[in-house]
């Protein structure tokens, strides 16, 4: 890996996906027993500079997960993705008997915890705001129990997805924030991210509106069984690209948390 550049904007907007998903995604390797080649105490060192890299970041402005290319700030949810790196990584040494590296890397993930409880959360809105001593909602909030920052029943979180259903939700979908941007004042819906709020409405106890509403953005989908980028919150009309990935990875896992589990189903 390369050194930490801070101030180039344009590398830095991405490292949550290239630190915190990467390490994430290899966290399966040292706890899932059906693996014939599981993670290895080399695999976990391979992986430390991404953790190295994600506590360096964790507080730099970039362009976040949205790639705004017009403003830089410190954005919640890329230091909320360098969190899970660390926290992932402490995981990891634990599992692997290294307890000085367990020790370590569970100090760095406590240490922006704490920074974004302090510094994202806002009492006087009561909700996380997008970003560092921000006031604004951002979709990517609603991932914050999911990847394991905070509980889905701590007040915290149940009170943010309420604030977005609030003022993001228009119908039956969501923006992914309102606020102006590179292109003016957002216009559609972002598919995608009404499958999160579906998901974290799940997670909070609110499972029968959450289905509801899951099987009305199922109506959505065209002949084929696809969906768009984006739907247009008048008529649902499929805008932006198509078919999008990211839609139906969103549709899967919402899939998932509403459907029985297996203990249920046998």
């Amino acid at each position: 890996m390369g050194p930490v550049r801070r101030g180039n904007l344009a590398w830095v907007q991405k490292q949550h996906d290239v630190y915190g998903s990467v390490v994430l995604a290899s966290t399966q390797l040292f706890f899932d027993q059906r693996l014939v080649d599981p993670g290895t105490i080399e695999t976990f060192k391979r992986l430390e500079p991404l953790g190295e890299h994600a506590y360096a970041l964790h507080d730099v402005p970039d362009a976040g997960l949205w790639e705004f290319r017009g403003r830089a700030e410190v954005h919640t949810y890329t230091s909320v993705m360098c969190w899970a790196a660390c926290d992932r990584l402490s995981r990891i040494a634990s599992a692997l008997g290294l307890e000085d590296r367990a020790a370590y890397w569970r100090e760095s993930a406590d240490t922006i915890h704490a920074r974004v409880c302090a510094d994202a959360w806002s009492e006087a809105r009561n909700h996380f705001t997008d970003t560092f001593n921000g006031e604004r909602l951002d979709a990517s909030l609603l991932l914050l129990a999911d990847v394991g920052f905070v509980a889905a029943g701590d007040p915290r979180f149940v009170a943010t997805v309420e604030a977005i259903g609030r003022d993001l939700k228009r119908g039956d979908a969501l923006f992914r924030y309102i606020a102006p941007d590179d292109f003016g004042t957002p216009e559609t819906s972002f598919t995608l991210c009404t499958f999160w709020y579906i998901d974290a409405l799940a997670a909070i106890g609110r499972t029968e509106e959450a289905r509801e509403l899951f099987e009305r953005i199922l109506q959505r989908r065209n002949h084929l069984g696809l969906l768009s980028e984006d739907l247009a919150f008048e008529d649902g009309e499929p805008w932006g690209n198509f078919p999008q990935a990211y839609s139906h990875v969103g549709l899967i896992i919402a899939a998932t948390r509403l459907s029985r589990s297996w203990q249920e189903a046998t």
